[in-house]
């Protein structure tokens, strides 16, 4: 590539309109990634600003407002209930765009429709609620390390994947598209634990450390599971692409069991019986009765 003369200005502004001119070109192919439609596609930036002020509601005297001040607990949290509510609505409206159901329906009919699913999701919050006080009570219950409630609350990623994640499922349930994969994609990109919003998850769940968990979207995990970092609930093949869709591709994680760091536990049928012990590394396939203890052998 020849660099001299690129110091002229006239020649310098003739070469960035063609690099422009190039590339705006490039959107007339009608590909997928093309379209520019942006103003019927939910604003990340907001999503996560709704994450982080339902964090604030679900814990209530473990972050400072900076811009709401109020010596009133309830006004200061009735403030941010109806800030979430607003902001809630308005990207579920957007997010219908990419709903068949909601194909040819109106912008009253969208509106609507968000409103409606708002209110229905902010009266589940009581429910959220008491799930993540499990949770909490299970991370201090089982890690000596844990000093108080608090710590945990302020610093543990695992509890802030699985409240994330309680928040999304709810909206997951309520047939939201787009916004619950937004929030647990959020929070992904914050602690390294990846789980999907369909994911049936139930009380006290505590997840160790963290780092490089995958939880498919539909997998069944029952009360009081414990999963260290790197475990994988996943699913066997995903060739079928999506044929796939709506099938149950993921694991069934039964009561009481515990997954030591590593291991993979795949497939649709794939069942861990109550009160299992999966030790780290392993690989399964196939389901494994109840007060199964499974580990990998050394090799010699």
């Amino acid at each position: 590539m020849d660099f001299k003369g690129r110091n002229n200005n006239d020649e310098l502004k003739s070469e960035i309109k063609n690099i422009v001119d190039l590339i705006i070109a490039d959107y007339d192919n009608g590909r997928d990634v093309d379209q520019m439609d942006v103003f019927n596609q939910p604003d990340r930036d907001a999503v996560k600003d709704i994450v982080i002020k339902l964090l604030r509601i679900i814990y209530p005297g473990y972050s400072r407002d900076k811009i709401y001040k109020s010596y009133n607990d309830s006004n200061r949290i009735a403030i941010v209930i109806e800030d979430v509510i607003y902001n809630m609505q308005k990207q579920i409206a957007i997010a219908f765009h990419h709903s068949p159901d909601y194909a040819n329906a109106s912008d009253e009919t969208l509106d609507c429709g968000a409103r409606c699913i708002t209110h229905e999701f902010f009266k589940q919050l009581p429910k959220i609620r008491e799930y993540v006080d499990t949770d909490l009570q299970a991370c201090y219950d089982g890690d000596p390390a844990a000093y108080s409630k608090g710590e945990i609350i302020l610093s543990y990623p695992g509890l802030l994947a699985t409240t994330i994640n309680r928040i999304a499922h709810e909206l997951y349930l309520l047939k939201v598209p787009l916004i619950p994969r937004m929030m647990t994609e959020y929070a992904h990109s914050r602690t390294g634990i990846d789980i999907h919003p369909g994911a049936t998850i139930g009380k006290y769940l505590m997840i160790d450390h963290g780092t490089g968990i995958v939880i498919g979207e539909t997998s069944i995990i029952g009360e009081h599971v414990k999963i260290y970092q790197g475990v994988t609930i996943g699913g066997l093949s995903t060739r079928g692409g999506q044929s796939l869709k709506g099938v149950k591709r993921h694991p069934t994680i039964e009561d009481n069991v515990t997954i030591y760091a590593g291991a993979s536990i795949l497939g649709g049928e794939t069942v861990i019986g109550e009160g299992s012990v999966i030790g780290a590394n392993a690989f399964i396939t196939e389901s494994v009765p109840a007060g199964s203890r499974i580990s990998m052998q050394r090799c010699r």
